[in-house]
């Protein structure tokens, strides 16, 4: 059992959230009890997974994706008055963290995406350094095994726009919607730049450039930061945890 300020002390030295400029607050975004046992974790505070932790008894929540979208009104009506309600009816608290959930070194979304499928990051491009590059195993140096092996160990189809054939030796990744960092990507060395979502424009830009694109899923490539940092913070306080998979097909 831990005080809901000793688990929020604890996410914020792990996860530094001061170090990154963001869209939406990243912390405690509810209020709920002072005391926490069973810390539930998922990829957003969705109805659906708030749902899920109250019938499992869950004091805190623990998301990447919380309740507040770029371009937001702020007005508490439809979904977000049907999410706060859950969320104070039974003294939930929810945990936030977006940006410095992508970048922690070890447990972030894209590192742990990474020890997922079998490499590793050597390096840092893009935005507030919000991208990895790495060598890939040599087995996976063509785009349809590559394609594969993400198909098989996300378990989710991928969108591939090819390049020009080249072996795939670097690989530049970002998790979720991270489309708008091929160029960024390429301009690093990247043969070939895995994300979640593919835009319009990156279609041309593979084409062109000569290098790969392969989108696999926004939620699919951010299931694991939030087990990670979840599994170490109830560790260290000695909490009972759980990560709720809530299967979206984005």
């Amino acid at each position: 059992m831990a005080h809901r300020t000793e688990l929020e002390r604890l996410l914020a030295a792990t996860l530094e959230p001061s170090r990154f400029k963001d869209y939406g607050p990243n912390g405690l975004q509810v209020e709920g009890r002072d005391m926490i046992r069973h810390l539930v974790c998922g990829v957003t505070a969705s109805l659906a997974l708030i749902d899920a932790a109250i019938e499992v008894g869950a004091d805190a929540i623990l998301v990447h994706h919380g309740l507040f979208w770029r371009g937001q009104d702020g007005r508490v009506v439809g979904w977000m008055k049907q999410r706060l309600a859950r969320l104070l009816q039974h003294e939930i608290n929810l945990f936030a963290y977006h940006l410095p959930l992508d970048a922690h070194d070890e447990l972030g979304n894209n590192a742990q995406l990474a020890r997922h499928l079998g490499w590793a990051a050597d390096g840092r491009f893009g935005e507030q350094n919000l991208g990895s590059i790495g060598d890939l195993p040599p087995q996976l140096d063509e785009l349809g095994a590559l394609s594969r092996h993400l198909a098989a160990r996300l378990d989710r189809a991928t969108v591939q726009a090819p390049g020009d054939g080249r072996p795939l030796r670097r690989v530049a990744w970002c998790t979720g919607g991270a489309q708008g960092y091929f160029e960024a990507a390429i301009a690093a060395g990247a043969d070939v730049f895995i994300t979640g979502e593919i835009s319009e424009p990156q279609a041309h830009y593979a084409a062109e450039t000569g290098v790969a694109f392969i989108a696999a899923g926004h939620h699919a490539t951010e299931r694991y930061g939030v087990q990670a940092v979840g599994r170490q913070v109830a560790e260290q306080l000695g909490l009972q945890w759980q990560f709720i998979d809530i299967p979206n097909p984005a």
